[in-house]
């Protein structure tokens, strides 16, 4: 049997989830407050590392010299032209982190199941790579760094998330850059609406990261390299997390392999009979000897 694909279908190509049906409502909504209340205290556990923090710092801040990457403070010489511009890149840093991620997610469950349940367990890695990292190099932000030369935007001009004093703060580990989760969600809300969606527009979507990488290195929150690190590990989970199927025209097309026969050897053909003679032409029996009922009009021929 041979195998054959249905017109207007496409073959697969690499691992794929399979499952369209929206998973509990409850159970998600379990598994999702969990994930955010161990990411929320396990930063936490970061706390008491200023030196080390100061020191990682002090070396991140001459490998993006070494690499030739722009200096941060490029980007907040451009927000700092008007103070409008920094309180609304300070507001969208303190504000769009969590909504925008959580608005994806529920429109994703609504809409494209397969899609939510790829998408959460991406985050879910991303989250966890991202924990242990937080934890095993803590990492003071650029805008503590003195040598850096940049402006604590948050506290100047507001609003502030996060206390004056970073050592008490009891709501927020500030020593926890690396990697930018705000970069990493941001990323993988505009790769997952994308991948959800068919619309001309969607590319549109990467103006989402794009906007959050120029607030957080603007507002001197995250280095390139918080950045660059989050979007390695979202590429690790995009590669480990099975993709769902692609979309056509609003829905998860399925591919449909069906077995079609094989076609059957050609018949030979039949050799034509022989022609018969017509009845005119055969004589009583033998060719060539003429019948008793000539003979008299023969001889009356010959004479």
């Amino acid at each position: 049997m041979a195998a054959g694909i249905r017109p207007g279908t496409r073959r697969p190509t690499g691992p794929e989830t399979t499952d369209t049906s929206r998973p509990p409502l409850v159970r998600e909504l379990l598994l999702v407050t969990a994930l955010f209340v161990v990411y929320k205290f396990g930063r936490q556990l970061a706390n008491g590392h200023e030196t080390r923090a100061f020191h990682n710092a002090d070396r991140v801040w001459d490998w993006e010299r070494a690499l030739q990457l722009p200096g941060e403070g490029a980007v907040q010489r451009l927000l700092l032209h008007n103070e409008t511009v920094i309180h609304v890149a300070n507001t969208f840093y303190a504000t769009a982190h969590f909504p925008a991620t959580i608005a994806f997610l529920v429109w994703l469950y609504v809409r494209r199941p397969a899609h939510y349940l790829w998408s959460r367990r991406v985050l879910a890695l991303l989250t966890t790579a991202a924990l242990a990292l937080h934890i095993l190099l803590p990492l003071a932000p650029p805008r503590m760094l003195a040598s850096a030369g940049l402006v604590d935007t948050a506290q100047v001009y507001g609003p502030s998330v996060y206390a004056a004093t970073p050592e008490t703060d009891s709501m927020a580990n500030q020593f926890a850059a690396m990697p930018s989760l705000h970069f990493g969600w941001a990323l993988m809300v505009a790769i997952g609406l994308i991948a959800a969606t068919r619309g001309r527009w969607r590319w549109l979507w990467l103006l989402h990261p794009a906007l959050t990488l120029l607030v957080i290195v603007g507002t001197a929150n995250h280095y390139w390299l918080d950045a660059l690190v989050a979007a390695a590990l979202l590429g690790a989970a995009l590669y480990l997390v099975p993709r769902p199927k692609p979309v056509r025209g609003g829905r998860t097309v399925a591919v449909q392999v069906r077995h079609t026969p094989a076609p059957r050897p050609a018949q030979p053909a039949e050799a034509p009979e022989p022609a018969r003679a017509p009845d005119s032409a055969l004589t009583s029996g033998r060719t060539g000897v003429p019948d008793s009922d000539d003979a008299p009009r023969l001889a009356e021929a010959l004479r």
